[in-house]
């Protein structure tokens, strides 16, 4: 039955069962289970090598992020080895993994982060109540509030673009202390079940100072995801 395997008619299934099993945390996807609904003719000796192939080129395509030219180059190669992949698999692996490529990743993100990560970021402006000088009430401050949990977002990029947003639409002059409030727990229709949030007072002279240090982490996170 190696006509069966070489052929592309059940691959696409193949790879979705492989992802949702390796990446997608979906551990009820056995090799018994793939071979019987995508290649029942095919007995079980032939079919482990094909599943570990397929199982090793999705995984060494997704753990170096590969970009649409490097995709195409590690496929080209794959059918070019003895024991390697037909042109047609070939295809519906680049396909799959075009398909595929950012929730995989965002996938394998969340599995690497071990702390909590941010869920949501809220802002406004407001006028200052209290402060030890009289010159500073009623100036208007930034309020953000982070929501932190076990699946969050990438925070520089996040919070980047709300400061940048806070920026253009505000005019703050007066320096005014960052000040910070410890992480509390809430509860709520709208709250995710153990979020963690941050709240946080900033004058325009801080959010100036978070801009320039954000953009500095952009850059080198920047630099770092660039092939070499």
């Amino acid at each position: 039955m190696a006509g069966e395997l070489e052929g592309c008619k059940s691959l696409s299934g193949l790879l979705s069962g492989l992802a949702q099993d390796a990446f997608h945390g979906h551990r009820g996807i056995t090799e018994e289970l793939l071979r019987s609904q995508l290649y029942p003719d095919v007995s079980a000796e032939e079919f482990r090598p094909f599943l570990a192939k397929m199982r090793g080129i999705l995984k060494s395509i997704a753990s170096a992020d590969m970009d649409f030219n490097q995709l195409e180059a590690f496929l080209t190669a794959q059918t070019k080895k003895q024991g390697g992949i037909t042109s047609d698999q070939a295809a519906v692996i680049s396909k799959f993994w075009k398909s595929h490529k950012t929730k995989i990743r965002e996938s394998l993100m969340n599995q690497s982060r071990w702390d909590n990560g941010l869920r949501g970021l809220s802002w406004r402006v407001d006028a200052k109540s209290q402060s030890r000088h009289s010159s500073q009430i009623h100036t208007p401050v930034a309020i953000i509030e982070l929501e932190f949990g076990k699946s969050g977002q990438c925070l520089a990029g996040y919070l980047k673009t709300y400061l940048i947003e806070f920026q253009e639409r505000t005019d703050l002059s007066k320096d005014i202390t960052l000040m910070s409030y410890p992480l509390s727990q809430r509860k709520g229709p709208f709250v995710h079940e153990e979020s963690e949030f941050l709240c946080l007072e900033f004058d325009e002279i801080k959010v100036n100072q978070i801009l320039k240090k954000l953009s500095e982490v952009e850059e080198t996170i920047s630099t770092l995801m660039q092939p070499a």
